[in-house]
């Protein structure tokens, strides 16, 4: 028995509603996904270790170049407070130790942005003496605060971003890596599984009606 127009005009009608509704589904999974902001280490100079300069070995500050990028094209990022650790990682694969801190206040940024922060800082406990004429110093940098992303005229709940990276000092004092260095978090960032769903439901319903 052949359906009725009746019968025929309800499939498609729905089959255009699932269809619609997957296809918002998916629009706002796009709009509302969000990356979290890559932090990395541009320059890195520590005086003491410059064996060419003289009388830098006085100086026991470490001078740096953080950089902050919002890869997000349309959303903006709230920083909290962002506490900065750096640490000495001796060559006998002790646990890094901590030689300086600083606290960087919070701030706004917006999509598509980046910000950089250029501090000093004056070290403490740090063995100079011991690794003064020695090659290939490994410093530790860390660093940790909670995000929050603006979208539209609303914001997201903050989650946490904990960050770190070690980085390689030359006998000129200056990193050896000439491009940036990404600080990474050890544990996997969380993925979004809200597009498989929202595709494997479109296309189950829509094979089921008709």
């Amino acid at each position: 028995m052949s359906n009725s127009p009746t019968e025929g005009g309800c499939r498609r009608c729905c089959c255009s509603f699932i269809l619609t509704a997957g296809l918002t589904s998916l629009f706002m999974w796009l709009s509302l996904r969000t990356s979290n902001p890559v932090c990395s280490i541009q320059a890195f100079y520590v005086p003491a270790l410059n064996k060419i300069a003289v009388n830098s070995a006085a100086n026991h500050s470490v001078f740096f170049d953080l950089k902050l990028d919002n890869e997000n094209k349309d959303k903006g990022v709230l920083y909290d407070a962002i506490n900065f650790t750096l640490s000495y990682r001796p060559p006998n694969g002790s646990r890094p130790i901590a030689i300086a801190n600083t606290t960087f206040p919070k701030f706004r940024q917006g999509h598509n942005k980046h910000t950089h922060r250029k501090p000093s800082l004056e070290t403490q406990g740090m063995p100079w003496e011991a690794v003064r004429n020695r090659s290939g110093v490994v410093f530790r940098v860390d660093l940790a605060t909670r995000v929050r992303f603006r979208i539209m005229f609303w914001k997201t709940k903050r989650h946490s971003l904990v960050v770190g990276a070690d980085v390689n000092v030359s006998d000129s004092g200056e990193k050896v890596k000439r491009k940036g260095i990404r600080l990474r978090s050890g544990a996997p960032e969380p993925r979004t599984q809200s597009l498989p769903l929202v595709i494997g439901f479109t296309f189950f319903t829509l094979n089921f009606i008709i």
